[in-house]
């Protein structure tokens, strides 16, 4: 358990509020939101040889490319103000999304009014409480997509559960350097 995990035991019983951020209030809570991405994903999160957080850096410098993008949401779950969870996306064209090589393959209509999901992330110790599942609904909620599509390691198989019962389907692989992920898409309405 790293230590900052210690500081964030969950409350038991307490009331889990969403709110929805735009980029202005996103900028503030990147490092939080990294803190929460790596206890909810140790495996990528592991230290390289160098003892620098590969993962953690790299999702820092994701976020902070995506607030580029016109309509960035950000929901994030807290629960007696502690953020606990965490979800964000933007409206994106089928052509950034889904690249050249998978877009053939894209239904027509999942091409349009489109959102692309970036992360969804909840600390271990509130997981299994349907706080995913309320961060997506109000991720969507907000951004109104008519779909919405992501990305998961095939060997996400908690995710994938919470995503197949979310409605996405699986529509290809996706690769992205040395990695393949699973590329899931699924109507928003």
């Amino acid at each position: 358990m790293r230590p900052t995990e210690t500081a964030h035991a969950p409350a038991v019983g307490g009331e889990i509020v969403i709110r929805v951020h735009a980029v202005s209030q996103s900028q503030p809570l990147v490092d939080t939101l990294a803190d929460v991405w790596a206890s909810a994903h140790p495996e990528l999160a592991a230290g390289g040889e160098d003892g620098r957080v590969h993962g953690v850096e790299s999702l820092r410098q994701q976020i902070n490319g995506h607030f580029r993008h016109a309509g960035f949401t950000l929901a994030v779950a807290y629960e007696a103000g502690t953020l606990v969870g965490f979800g964000y996306g933007f409206p994106c064209t089928a052509e950034y999304w889904y690249g050249e090589e998978l877009l053939p393959d894209i239904p027509a209509e999942a091409r349009e009014d489109l959102m692309g999901l970036c992360e969804l992330a909840v600390r271990p110790g509130w997981q299994s409480r349907g706080i995913g599942t309320r961060l997506h609904e109000r991720l969507v909620q907000a951004v109104a997509p008519r779909w919405t599509s992501l990305l998961v390691s095939p060997a996400n198989s908690r995710g994938r559960t919470l995503y197949e019962r979310l409605g996405y389907r699986y529509a290809g692989p996706y690769r992205n350097g040395d990695d393949t992920y699973d590329l899931l898409i699924a109507r928003a309405g």
